[in-house]
């Protein structure tokens, strides 16, 4: 089961995923055990494929297709899988991996599958130093501040989501006004939350404003801008992004330790390490290209220059 297990999933990763996925999905979160991994729930023709083999198939599927195949699509990557049988039954009648230039496709596919998972395997277990680690916290410190927040949207005529049932069109000169005397209502002491329910014109109203936390880079620039400057508990002036004019009160501001980001910063530097690595073994190796036919080596881009400093006022 173990080679044709491989020849449906190098198949049906190819061809399942020309699915169309509505939307772009979170990434699928990881395989729940079958219930009975032994179970045949699959027949085609002489081969069993049991639920375990199954949630194998659809693990070597993008991520992004996998909850899709678990869910709404798991009939639809069987059907793609009784095709992957009856052509690959086809295909040893006629011989064609007989054919020299079959058996050169197969051998180049198998080594890409091999080098796939082998950097797979150094993404994993390559160890990321400690020094390492602290370095991109260091410099990336603004990556792990994190806000909770509340928010009143005053929508404007034209903005790019659709406005609420019975909701006046404002101009964008009346939505800052009404943004303006809100904002008189909460520095004067009304609940902010209740406010939202009453006047927010976006679906975070029903839960009085509330946005949850977030981190920079998840909200439009502006938004951001604003409410990472704002103080706790402060109502911020109103803020005009392509929806309208926001109030933000910042429930709470911090920023992660070390200790606590460090497996977020180890997994998003593995990547790099292992790219290093392969780096280093393509060094070892004696390669050379032949520039008449490729073509003569790029120029390395050149580092960025530094920011210019700030014009003195």
């Amino acid at each position: 089961m173990k080679v044709y297990a491989a020849t449906l999933a190098l198949y049906a990763v190819s061809s399942f995923a020309q699915i169309p996925v509505a939307g772009n999905a979170p990434a699928a979160p990881p395989a729940p055990p079958p219930a009975e991994p032994n179970k045949v729930i699959l027949t085609i023709g002489d081969q069993k494929v049991t639920e375990g083999q199954f949630n194998d198939l659809i693990n070597a599927l993008p991520e992004q297709y996998r909850q899709y195949a678990r869910g709404a699509g798991k009939r639809a990557f069987a059907d793609q899988l009784v095709q992957v049988k009856v052509l690959y039954d086809e295909a040893v009648k006629e011989k064609l991996e007989q054919q020299p230039k079959v058996r050169d496709t197969l051998d180049y596919q198998r080594r890409t599958v091999l080098a796939q998972l082998q950097f797979v395997e150094m993404q994993n277990n390559l160890k990321v130093t400690d020094a390492a680690i602290a370095k991109y916290y260091d410099d990336h410190k603004n990556e792990f501040e994190v806000l909770k927040a509340r928010h009143i949207l005053i929508r404007v005529k034209g903005a790019p989501m659709q406005g609420l049932p019975g909701k006046k069109e404002l101009t964008d000169e009346e939505a800052l006004a009404k943004a303006q005397e809100i904002r008189k209502r909460l520095v004067g002491g009304e609940d902010f939350a209740a406010v939202a329910k009453a006047e927010s014109d976006d679906s975070s109203a029903a839960q009085g404003g509330e946005l949850g936390e977030f981190r920079k880079g998840m909200m439009v620039p502006p938004f951001e801008e604003a409410a990472f400057a704002a103080k706790v508990n402060e109502v911020t002036e109103p803020v005009k992004t392509p929806f309208g004019y926001h109030l933000i009160q910042v429930e709470s501001h911090v920023t992660r330790t070390l200790a606590d980001a460090r497996p977020d910063i180890e997994k998003k530097l593995r990547p790099e390490a292992a790219r290093t690595a392969v780096e280093e073994l393509v060094k070892g190796m004696s390669v050379h290209l032949d520039d008449s036919f490729f073509g003569p080596v790029p120029p390395k881009s050149p580092a960025p220059a530094p920011p210019a400093p700030p014009a003195a006022k």
